[in-house]
């Protein structure tokens, strides 16, 4: 039996509830905003996305204060958090996803090793994120960060609007 598209079935709760979704990449570099695209009918529901790859597209189009970069880093649970936020509010949607992270295969250091991954999801209901750790090459680590987001959106619109 195929598994349904996680894409997809995120589309389908967003168009049920009448909701929006907006992206906010780093490591993904569109990755994220494609797949939702990649669903017909996505119009309806995806508003866009910002791919913040340096720090000054974080802080000028996301609102991420350069504090917090500077203290914790583009890399961390505050800045996905704050990306999130920032993003919901640019776009105006009802959620927003952000991600952040190191896909490699440089950049990594101890604290912070190739395929940490941040993800982060703004709504309602407030904001979340979770740390992952993705094993694997620069594509691998991206696709995986992409496959997390978008199971991560579809456990947030159950957890918040069944």
């Amino acid at each position: 039996m195929m598994k349904e598209d996680p894409a997809a079935r995120l589309g389908e709760e967003l168009k049920r509830r009448g909701w929006t979704i907006a992206v906010a990449e780093s490591c993904t570099a569109g990755g994220l905003g494609k797949r939702i695209t990649d669903v017909p009918g996505a119009s309806s529901y995806f508003l866009g996305g910002i791919i913040a790859y340096h720090n000054s597209v974080k802080e000028r189009f996301l609102a991420v204060p350069s504090s917090t970069v500077s203290r914790f880093g583009a890399v961390s649970e505050e800045t996905a958090k704050a990306m999130a936020s920032g993003c919901r509010e640019a776009f105006e949607g009802d959620i927003a996803i952000a991600i952040t992270g190191i896909a490699g295969p440089g950049g990594g250091t101890a604290d912070k090793p190739v395929g940490l991954v941040y993800i982060s999801i703004a709504g309602e209901g407030g904001v979340a994120c979770e740390r992952f750790r993705f094993d694997g090459d620069r594509s691998a680590v991206r696709r995986s960060a992409v496959e997390a987001a978008l199971n991560m959106a579809l456990l947030h619109l159950e957890r918040t609007c069944p």
